[in-house]
């Protein structure tokens, strides 16, 4: 028997959040998903973050003269948005070294999130 797709109506809708990353040390795409799921879990709990639906859509380093500096855009479900900039506002050290995870924009579509956002 074949799956079938839900309709548009039933399905999350998604927005997705942009963020600059600062940090002294390197970072790898699977080390910034386990800082942010950190981060989420330590500020408010399993039961909330589950809630988030989050996943780490685009992550990129960017050539910055002495600090580690790259860009990222994070899915986040509707409506859990402010809770998620919370969050990673709260994380400020990762590895003994320091982080800084700041809020660029939120959009609706991946597209128009690169497209206003991201450094090309």
């Amino acid at each position: 028997m074949k799956l079938k797709v839900l309709p548009p109506t039933l399905r999350k809708n998604n927005h997705y959040i942009v963020v600059d990353i600062y940090s002294q040390c390197e970072i790898t795409k699977n080390e910034f998903i386990s800082i942010v799921w950190d981060g989420c879990i330590r500020y408010f709990g399993e039961c909330h973050t589950a809630n988030f639906n989050l996943w780490i859509m685009r992550f990129q380093q960017i050539e910055h003269d002495s600090l580690k500096y790259y860009q990222s855009v994070i899915r986040c479900q509707r409506g859990f948005e402010d809770d998620l900039r919370v969050a990673l506002t709260c994380v400020n050290n990762y590895k003994h070294d320091r982080i800084s995870i700041i809020t660029i924009g939120i959009s609706g579509t991946i597209k128009s999130a690169v497209n206003k956002f991201f450094v090309k």
